[in-house]
């Protein structure tokens, strides 16, 4: 779970303390960055690639100072420099990204100040380091909190029922059907759900998708296959030589991933088209626009884990869950979610009986 924005902002005050004096970007830059994203507890070897290699525009190559893929890209500069040109240098590394990596977030620094600028919103916020710990809240999505508005006419939504539509198509034309097709996409559902809902952590299932898998698609089904069998195996039962990142995901205490299924297949384009849709930020994606393309109860198992994940992280407090379809008796059923540290999010459904 993430840290407590308290300590988030204990953690600000002496990140700025510590570097009030820095100013030379080639000797310091990868530890000020390793010490700002643990003033929101998280490693940043995690969540990066550091200095990574790109074609620019203009042909020439150049090096990202730090990319978390589709989420953030941080431009580093010496102090005093202009915070301008380090915005528009950028912007100018975008043309040789994927379109699944481009980031929504870019942060310039000169160690002194910061400018964090959120292209999804259209918005630009800036201030020097000693003021961090005013506003550590800009950087929920670093600590894994999420603030979301459901628009249903949100472009992202549209994009959303599209590519599931085609991924759902494919997966048809493939000889998947009925039952089996229907609950296989709402599996892939939950994942697209839960790593940007701070049920997996950011980019886990894309990392697996993207990392492990063959670009034309023939292992795709068998990592899933494991995937799906692995979530719903508790932790100290799992098999000790388990693949490192299959093993880092959570367990999952419910029926959604019981149930064996058949083999499936994918290729090259079913393979891409799956990336696309992670490459989606679902924390902005209202579960409702699936109503035509997936059984209603299946689908309330995906709403209620995205409206409880997104209005609570007290394991107190009782989400308001969405209103029972009369033709379908359902039940309540609470279940358990435990990360890597034994740390839990309370989180209710309704399953199918």
């Amino acid at each position: 779970m993430p840290l407590s924005w308290n300590e988030i902002k204990d953690r600000a005050l002496q990140f700025s303390r510590e570097w009030a004096d820095e100013s030379a970007e080639d000797a310091e830059a990868k530890s000020f960055l390793d010490a700002f994203f643990n003033v929101f507890g998280v490693p940043r070897k995690r969540v990066d690639t550091f200095e990574q290699r790109i074609k620019k525009q203009d042909g020439r190559s150049g090096y990202i100072d730090l990319l978390w893929k589709g989420i953030l890209l941080i431009e580093q500069k010496s102090r005093g420099k202009d915070l301008d040109r380090a915005f528009q240098q950028a912007r100018d590394y975008f043309p040789g990204l994927k379109d699944r990596d481009a980031p929504r977030y870019i942060l310039v620094s000169d160690f002194a100040r910061f400018r964090l600028y959120d292209l999804g919103e259209g918005e630009q916020h800036e201030f020097v380091l000693e003021e961090l710990y005013k506003n550590v809240r800009l950087f929920g999505f670093i600590a894994g909190y999420q603030t979301t508005t459901y628009k249903e006419q949100d472009p992202v939504n549209i994009q959303a029922a599209e590519r599931m539509g085609r991924l759902h198509d494919k997966l048809k034309e493939t000889g998947y059907i009925d039952h089996s097709l229907e609950l296989y996409l709402v599996r892939l559902l939950f994942c697209l759900f839960a790593e940007d809902t701070s049920i997996f952590e950011r980019r886990q299932f894309q990392d697996l998708i993207e990392q492990s898998t063959a670009e034309d698609g023939r292992d795709l089904a068998q990592w899933l296959e494991s995937l799906f069998q692995v979530l719903n195996v508790p932790l100290d039962k799992r098999l000790k030589k388990l693949d490192e990142q299959l093993a880092a995901f959570p367990y999952v205490n419910g029926s959604l991933f019981a149930e064996l299924l058949p083999h499936a297949a994918f290729d090259t384009c079913m393979r891409l088209l799956l990336l696309d849709c992670c490459a989606l930020d679902w924390s902005r994606i209202s579960p409702a626009i699936f109503g035509s393309l997936f059984h209603v109860a299946v689908l309330k198992v995906i709403t209620v884990i995205l409206q409880n994940s997104l209005t609570t992280r007290s394991l107190g407090h009782r989400p308001q869950l969405i209103s029972r379809s009369r033709p379908l008796k359902m039940r309540r059923k609470q279940f358990w979610m435990r990360g890597r540290n034994s740390q839990r999010q309370r989180l209710l459904i309704f399953m199918i009986p």
